[in-house]
């Protein structure tokens, strides 16, 4: 197995996280109107961007969710994920794969109490630690030591609500996900049409996720324009969403390339436990991470 190399790594870490790498082995595994169509089971009234809001609204109320993760991202190419999060407190658990890995071997990953865990083998542990490592917070606040993808470092939840910036969003029809009857939305998102729905917001709720959501297109690195896809179940909740765009590099240099990724929402608000592993089965990535970032 090697560490996975996306994202930027604090100056310091690179040589602590390569050591993963040789300890773990292969084992580790506002928008268009386009109107309504009740035979769809939609509201009469019920306009294209109205859904996409509502939906947004709904994401706010999530406090835990099992989702899975597929698609290319620059750099690392195809990968695989499947996770768990909740949201008070905090935490996420993953068992990420891409097809860089040898032997197809899925890498587990938690954030638990702004630690970071990372599956690996090493001195009789099972665990690598890093911290402080925040997930799921603001583009600026998070930090995965190079472990995750920058796209994989937000959390769905505000992810799911960037269609709410579009200027172009049109009903696509309806499908099936995960079982689930859905309506599908599709429009384009701009760094400026995420900026006009946040100064259009009816309230302060709906600025603050709208605030988020220009958070985590920022993150993105998006060249010009996303092209987002967002399956809305018949409880007007998000089910799936999938970006295409592409991306340029951090501070305008190598890195950027063609995203496509799609996450799909399988269970929401059913109870979730994330906790850390038993402190004498890790070890530490670095001897302590705050004085690398500082």
């Amino acid at each position: 197995m090697r560490i996975l190399s996306f994202g930027s790594v604090p100056r310091g870490v690179t040589g602590a996280v390569s050591a993963v790498v040789l300890f773990a082995g292969g084992a580790v595994a506002c928008g268009g109107d386009g109107g309504s169509d009740p035979a769809r089971g939609e509201p009469s009234g019920v306009t294209p961007a109205t859904a996409v809001a509502k939906a947004a609204a709904h994401s706010a109320d999530i406090v835990s969710l099992h989702y899975r993760i597929t698609g290319t991202v620059p750099e690392e190419g195809r990968l695989e994920a499947d996770a768990f999060m909740r949201t008070d407190p905090p935490a996420m658990s993953m068992e990420l794969s891409t097809a860089g890995r040898s032997g197809n071997g899925r890498l587990p990953v938690r954030f638990v109490d702004g630690v970071m865990y990372v599956g690996g083998a090493a001195k009789g542990r099972s665990w690598f630690r890093a911290d402080p490592a925040t997930w799921g917070g603001l583009t600026v606040d998070n930090d995965s030591y190079g472990v995750l993808p920058r796209q994989l470092e937000g959390s769905p939840v505000v992810q799911s609500t960037l269609l709410t910036g579009s200027e172009d969003v049109r009903r696509v029809g309806t499908e099936t996900v995960d079982g689930a009857r859905t309506t599908h939305y599709r429009g384009t998102v701009t760094f400026d049409g995420l900026r006009a729905a946040r100064d259009a917001a009816p309230d302060e709720a709906t600025r603050e996720r709208r605030v988020e959501s220009l958070d985590q297109f920022m993150g993105l690195r998006v060249s010009d324009t996303l092209t987002m896809d967002l399956w809305v179940d018949g409880d007007g909740r998000a089910k799936r969403f999938r970006w295409q765009a592409r991306t340029d590099g951090a501070r305008g240099g190598t890195g950027g390339g063609p995203l496509d990724l799609t996450v799909t929402f399988l269970d929401v608000d059913r109870p979730v436990t994330i906790e850390a592993p038993p402190a004498e089965d890790t070890a530490a990535l670095v001897e302590d991470a705050r004085e690398v970032l500082d």
